[in-house]
């Protein structure tokens, strides 16, 4: 009896967390009704997704330099023995630092692989992204960064972990591009948009900055596999949420989407070029830093280890405390924009010319805030921007115009691991600082050239300004229905639901706002 009736409780509380889990799916399906719940969590799963990607960019700072001078010791050790038996210490001592000096050119290409790849396909990834939508290229993102993490875990040589390396570098064109692409596609309301940016911004920063100490920590005491294997879990739960909550494969809203701008167009764009380089510019401080600034601490100031581990981690506050601001005053004044990124620029190349004049650590931590801060002004006010350009100067959809965002991220990430040191050796540290903070200072009064078109804000697209003509096509006539919805006072559900599913058809809709327009 007594096992009967363990068996039957067993049974009961199997049935019960079973109906918990039932009444869970139908409230997260009720809540993807919500256009509101729906933006909520589609958010949050682009946001896990830039975490991971950024964790895994800087997760393997204190991991793979040590893993592969171990690799290198032991190799060199063997042909040493079998080859040279009887070779003195001067000789050996020569043999050590030709190898240390082949070991942090292959650490460099190692790092820039991944951003050099990104590179080369993120023009590929935006039109693919604005051919078939934004949900699947993110899963194929996720899947990507899931494989490449699991071979980062498994790899014994550095043929696999550059394969690794660069195939992060594939997922990271797609997750990346196709994140930033969906948020600025469900947020339409400019401070919304620039809310959301923010808060993606503030998880990239946070995945930065937090994945050098978790995985030095989980090296040391749990091995290389851990920190890779943890990551790898997450990127899985994040894949599985975004199957189970947006089910890509059954959207039939992409069979009826418009036809994006092509990149090449985007690119010449004057306001988008000059938005992108400041994107570039804003960033080489710190994609120059990252791979100089722990050898030129322990040569200058003789720094601990545990203070060039520890560099860039109080910067993490200010750059959230300026994502803060950036989306209040964005909120307040959304035709400042420009300003404030300009600002931000002036800001990071202050902050980088006076880097080489610290003597200490605590000194050193100033200069360092005020890059962050710096760029997260430029990043928060910048990143809506290019999607308020793409509405009022050419077709409301992204992928194309955050593929060239990710491209000018991506120039500066792949030249920093190798241009900056072969620019430290030859011109020196200071020369390195004093280019990068000209460099930013002169560029940020290019962006008065978005003064005006910022005016124009807040708007969904130049034909909701300019309708001197009907609306043409599907996407200009759902558009204009949302905007007379949302003036009426209530939302027609925007993008959250497909064409079909709201019976709403296209060609009744374009003949009745022809001869409303008309």
């Amino acid at each position: 009896m007594d096992a009967e009736g363990g068996s039957f409780g067993l049974a009961k509380s199997a049935a019960l967390k079973l109906s918990e889990m039932g009444e869970r799916t139908k409230k997260l399906g009720s809540a993807m009704k919500d256009p509101h719940q729906q933006k909520r969590i589609i958010l949050v799963i682009v946001c896990v997704a830039l975490l991971l990607d950024n964790m895994l960019y800087m997760v393997i700072v204190p991991i793979i330099p040590d893993y592969l001078a171990d690799l290198e010791n032991e190799q060199s050790e063997h042909v040493h023995l079998v080859l040279h038996p009887n070779t003195s210490l001067a000789n050996s001592t020569n043999e050590d630092k030709i190898n240390k000096d082949n070991l942090d050119i292959q650490i460099g290409v190692l790092f820039a692989s991944k951003a050099i790849l990104q590179l080369l396909v993120n023009p590929l990834t935006g039109t693919f992204i604005d051919r078939i939508g934004y949900d699947i290229p993110l899963l194929i993102g996720l899947s990507v960064m899931f494989v490449s993490t699991c071979i980062f875990a498994f790899a014994e040589n550095y043929a696999t972990l550059f394969v690794a390396r660069s195939l992060q570098g594939l997922g990271s064109a797609f997750a990346d591009t196709s994140g930033f692409a969906m948020i600025a596609d469900k947020y339409t309301e400019e401070a919304e948009r620039s809310r959301a940016l923010g808060i993606s911004l503030a998880f990239i920063s946070f995945g930065s900055l937090v994945a050098p100490p978790f995985g030095g920590v989980l090296y040391e005491f749990a091995g290389k596999r851990v920190p890779f294997i943890v990551l790898a879990s997450i990127c899985l739960v994040d894949g599985f949420l975004l199957l189970t909550v947006i089910k890509p494969f059954s959207n039939r809203t992409r069979e009826n989407m418009p036809v994006g701008t092509p990149i090449y167009r985007l690119m010449i764009d004057p306001y988008i070029a000059v938005v992108a380089g400041a994107l570039t510019m804003a960033n080489i401080p710190l994609a120059f830093l990252e791979p100089t600034i722990a050898n030129w601490m322990e040569t200058t100031m003789h720094s601990t280890q545990w203070e060039m581990g520890l560099t860039w981690l109080p910067a993490f506050f200010p750059h959230i405390l300026g994502v803060y601001i950036t989306v209040k005053l964005a909120a307040k004044n959304p035709h400042l924009q420009w300003f404030y990124g300009a600002l931000g620029m002036v800001i990071i190349g202050a902050s980088s010319c006076t880097v080489p004049a610290c003597k200490t650590f605590g000194e050193l931590i100033a200069p360092l805030c005020g890059i962050c801060f710096g760029i997260a002004l430029v990043d928060t006010a910048l990143l809506p921007t290019l999607a308020f350009l793409v509405d009022v100067r050419h077709v409301s959809v992204y992928g194309s115009v955050y593929a060239i965002a990710d491209i000018s991220y991506s120039i500066a990430y792949a030249m920093g691991p190798i241009v900056a040191g072969q620019i430290v050796h030859n011109l020196g540290f200071v020369q390195l600082n004093l280019g990068m903070g000209l460099v930013n200072v002169l560029y940020a009064p290019a962006l008065l050239l978005l003064r005006n078109v910022c005016q124009m804000k807040p708007s969904y697209s130049e034909r909701d300004n300019l309708l001197d003509e009907a609306p043409q096509g599907l996407y200009d006539t759902i558009k204009m229905e949302e905007v007379r919805a949302k003036k009426k006072g209530y939302s027609s559900g925007g993008n959250c639901l497909s064409v079909d599913e709201n019976g709403f058809d296209s060609s009744k809709a374009q003949q009745s706002s022809s001869s409303e327009f008309t």
